[in-house]
């Protein structure tokens, strides 16, 4: 293994924070209408809001608790990670710093990528459900995220 002889500048603020912005109000309605459904629409419901809103992280991430265990759960919580990747790309978020639970409009992401770990795990991807582990507590070292 060969060390870098570049220095590495660290701040005494440490990492940067990425802030995901909030949800307008009428979409966060929505959302809370589509929850208000009886049990058995829920789902299809909340699909209805992110099909008009597939950008929306909170939505992705509510799918996938609705969705049965497994690769239906994975699938739904995937699509949210990786566009929360996008989202977070879109807010300045260079591939390193935190992305706290503390920030309620991070969750959304937050969730997905803990759906994603607890879903690949229970799939068999064992090695991705790890990496989402450690990537989770890279992001929030707070541990909250993972709860």
């Amino acid at each position: 293994m060969t060390m870098s002889d570049q220095p590495v500048h660290l701040s005494a603020s440490g990492p940067p924070e990425t802030i995901i912005p909030n949800i307008t109000p009428e979409l966060r309605l929505r959302l809370d209408t589509a929850l208000a459904a009886p049990i058995d629409d829920r789902r299809r419901a909340v699909c209805d809001v992110v099909a008009d809103h597939p950008t929306f992280l909170e939505g992705w991430a509510t799918i996938g608790d609705l969705s049965e265990p497994g690769i239906d759960a994975y699938m739904a919580y995937r699509v949210g990670y990786h566009r929360g990747l996008d989202t977070l790309r879109a807010n300045s978020w260079r591939g390193s710093g935190y992305v706290r639970w503390a920030r309620e409009s991070n969750r959304g992401f937050l969730r997905c990528l803990g759906g994603l770990a607890k879903q690949s795990r229970l799939i068999g991807e064992i090695s991705e459900a790890v990496r989402c582990e450690q990537f989770l507590l890279q992001l929030d070292p707070s541990g909250e995220a993972s709860k």
